[in-house]
C-alpha cells in the first residue's frame, strides 16, 4: 500500500508518519521509486503500537523509542526486560530519593529489597513523600491493600507471559507493562463509584447509609 493508504488504514495523518520515518520510529516501505515506497501490513502494526505507547500509555516519543528498541533488541532475560520497560517510565532522579520509609514498609510486608530496582523504589518514597507533604497520610490498612493487590496483579499478569514464543513474551512483557496501567487506573475509579455508592448514598427509604451495602443493622 502506499503511504495515502497506509494513513487511511491507521487513521495517521502521513505528515505524522513521516516524521515517524524520519526518527526511525518506523521501518522504511519498500523503494518502487526514488520518491515512492511501498508500506504492508507490518508498518500498519508499528503503526498501532506507537500510537498506544504515545496515546494509551501517556509516553513520550523518547520513551516510546526506547520501549520500541527493547521489542526490537530485547536483552537474553526477560526479567531483565521487565526492568527494561521499567526503566521508561520511572524517572531517573528517583534513585536518589530517600527509601527509608518505603523499605520498611516493603520489609513489614516480607517483599524482598534486593528484587527492587532502587529507581522503582524511589518511585514509591517519592510518591509516598509527596502525598505527606500535601497533608495526606495513608492509612496502614489501606496501604497493605494496595500492596496485597499489587502482588495478586502480578502473579496474574506474569503467569501469563508466553513461553513458546520469545517475540510473543518480549511483547506481553514490555507492553502489558506499560498499557495495563491505564486500565488500572479506570478500574480503580469504577471501583471507588461504586464502593462510594454503597457506603454513601441515601437508601430508596429516604435514610442515611454509613454501612457497605449487605451490612447488617446494628442489634436494637
Amino acid at each position: 500500500m502506499r503511504l495515502a493508504e497506509l494513513a487511511r488504514t491507521t487513521g495517521v495523518s502521513a505528515a505524522t508518519i513521516k516524521y515517524y520515518l524520519r526518527e526511525g520510529l518506523l521501518h522504511d516501505g519498500a523503494l518502487t521509486s526514488a520518491t515512492q515506497a511501498e508500506y504492508d501490513v507490518s508498518h500498519a502494526t508499528r503503526l498501532r503500537l506507537i500510537r498506544a505507547l504515545v496515546g494509551t500509555a501517556g509516553l513520550s516519543l523518547a520513551q516510546a523509542r526506547n520501549v520500541l528498541h527493547a521489542v526490537d533488541s530485547p536483552p537474553e532475560s526477560l526479567h531483565d526486560l521487565l526492568g527494561r520497560a521499567h526503566e521508561v517510565v520511572t524517572p531517573p532522579g528517583h534513585a536518589d530519593v530517600d527509601t527509608g520509609e518505603a523499605e520498611a514498609l516493603l520489609d513489614r510486608w516480607g517483599w524482598p529489597l534486593d528484587q527492587c530496582d532502587p529507581r522503582v523504589l524511589g518511585g514509591l518514597a517519592a510518591a509516598l513523600d509527596g502525598a505527606r507533604s500535601a497533608g495526606f497520610v495513608f492509612p496502614e490498612t489501606v496501604l497493605d491493600a494496595y500492596g496485597d493487590a499489587a502482588r495478586r496483579m502480578a502473579g496474574a499478569e506474569l503467569s501469563k507471559v508466553p513461553l513458546d514464543s520469545l517475540e510473543a513474551a518480549i511483547r506481553y512483557v514490555t507492553l502489558g507493562t506499560l498499557l495495563a496501567e491505564p486500565v488500572i487506573l479506570a478500574l480503580r475509579r469504577i471501583a471507588q463509584q461504586i464502593a462510594s455508592q454503597e457506603r454513601f448514598e441515601a437508601t430508596r427509604a429516604g435514610g442515611s447509609s454509613a454501612e457497605p451495602a449487605g451490612a447488617s443493622p446494628p442489634p436494637s
